[in-house]
């Protein structure tokens, strides 16, 4: 069986708390759109966990980097659609599962594009009882994670349908979250991105090149719409991951393909090594909590 191994940094505390939380949640969650933990090691300072292999690598690589043939406008919805299940599952588990970090990089293809979310290391239960968050230590990265929860620690299944919505729209632009090469509002996706979401005429201003316009008007007009309301500044208004999940298959859908409208959309109810530990417990004054991405990384 060819595998993919994942060896932890011996970094500290931190790096271990990940290591037993995604062997914790993988080890009791199985569902074809979360990558499959065949096995670990746990022994002396190693620390090693098994995968599947996923032979397409990260949606990052597709997207991102030079070499992979782009990504056609029918496998970034497949993409879309089974991310989206996998993130579904996981919020409406009996006992609720919140992601917390959803990104293009967490985000592995097999070999038909098929999406599974891995590293698992940032996993957080969901709030119970009478209970409407969760608060907990600002972790996440930079351009993904949820306005709310970076100005209050407070974390809920929305702030997982934020992130989505920031996947989705690289997913549209061809463009990274952050993205420090560009000058001004455009390092921002989100910031960039927002004042064509919702206008049609403007929308091919923000598409990814890469496609040369080899996509459903639309159909990319809805995919747009539906990124606006997962990315509302106003968590209690963003739609759930459910409702997105409905709204991506009916786009997806060949019958419907031809006569999609905004209206039909509305929404109403290769392995890479474990990352270095996040721990924030003691950041120094004024520093974020959350990491940079990668490409933030590179340019500093």
């Amino acid at each position: 069986m060819v595998v993919a191994v994942k060896k932890l940094k011996p970094e500290g505390f931190q790096g271990h708390k990940e290591w037993l939380t995604e062997v914790n949640y993988l080890g009791q969650l199985h569902h074809p759109n979360l990558v499959k933990l065949i096995g670990y090691c746990l022994e002396a300072e190693n620390r090693l966990l098994v995968y599947e292999f996923m032979p397409k690598g990260s949606l990052e690589n597709h997207l991102f980097r030079r070499g992979p043939q782009p990504l056609s406008w029918a496998v970034r919805m497949k993409v879309a659609i089974s991310a989206a299940r996998g993130l579904s599952f996981l919020h409406e588990a009996k006992s609720q599962v919140i992601y917390r970090d959803f990104k293009a990089s967490n985000i592995l293809l097999d070999a038909d594009f098929n999406a599974k979310l891995s590293d698992f290391g940032l996993a957080k239960a969901g709030p119970t009882g009478d209970r409407t968050h969760v608060s907990t230590q600002v972790m996440g990265t930079h351009g993904y994670a949820a306005p709310e929860y970076v100005a209050t620690g407070r974390l809920t299944a929305k702030s997982d349908v934020y992130s989505f919505g920031v996947v989705l729209l690289e997913l549209l632009s061809g463009r990274r979250a952050v993205d420090k090469t560009k000058v001004g509002i455009e390092q921002n996706l989100v910031d960039w991105a927002k004042p064509y979401l919702g206008d049609k005429r403007k929308l091919f201003r923000i598409m990814d090149t890469k496609l040369e316009g080899q996509y459903p008007q639309k159909g990319a007009f809805t995919a747009a719409s539906l990124a606006m309301q997962c990315l509302n500044n106003e968590a209690k208004t963003r739609p759930k991951m459910a409702d997105v999940l409905a709204a991506l298959e009916q786009l997806e859908s060949p019958k419907n393909a031809a006569t999609l409208s905004l209206s039909d959309q509305s929404l109403t109810p290769r392995r890479s090594p474990m990352r270095q530990h996040r721990s924030h417990l003691n950041p120094p004054p004024g520093a974020s909590p959350l990491r940079p991405n990668r490409q933030s990384q590179k340019v500093h």
